[in-house]
């Protein structure tokens, strides 16, 4: 494998620090704008408005490319890039910490995904919105970020155990 720009010494360092500063500069650009992942697909479909879904696409076609200048910056730091595109989808992905295979972290990301998007429809807004908010005064908004928090830990904890066991149950681990 190529060995990139930077090292993968210098990269263990230089990742987190630009990952830090980026996500700094895209608070900021989210508190400017008014940014809301769930309110662009809602004034989408009510009265066809695109500025906030505009802003949803740009920050995955964005994600997409600085993830590319990753690697291709430091490629031994992310040597299982294109990974999902060489290998069987039901084989386990290298260097994931449960050993599911892609179809596992699919349905695992499908059936979170959904009730994250009905709690933030409910709310009025996801959870990037919410973050800003609660960084804006709101009490709303600074209670749902802590039990966001909360429970990311009692997740972690507790139950992704228990589903990744049910996952390897069905099949789905190595």
């Amino acid at each position: 494998m190529a060995t990139g720009i930077l090292s993968k010494e210098v990269a263990i360092y230089a990742v987190p620090l630009v990952t830090l500063l980026l996500g700094i500069l895209i608070g900021y650009l989210a508190q400017r704008s008014g940014y809301c992942s769930i309110g662009g697909f809602r004034d989408y479909v009510l009265f066809r408005h695109t500025r906030l879904l505009s802003g949803y696409v740009t920050l995955i076609v964005a994600s997409f490319f600085g993830y590319l200048l990753f690697w291709f910056v430091t490629p031994a730091a992310m040597e299982h890039f294109f990974w999902a595109l060489t290998s069987n989808p039901l084989m386990p992905v290298p260097g994931a910490p449960a050993g599911l295979s892609p179809a596992a972290y699919l349905i695992l990301a499908a059936i979170p995904g959904f009730l994250i998007g009905l709690i933030c429809v409910l709310l009025g807004g996801c959870p990037i919105r919410q973050t800003v908010m609660a960084s804006e005064g709101s009490y709303k908004a600074a209670f749902f970020f802590i039990g966001m928090c909360v429970g990311s830990v009692i997740f972690a904890t507790f139950v992704s155990g228990w589903v990744v066991v049910l996952m390897r149950a069905f099949g789905l681990g190595v």
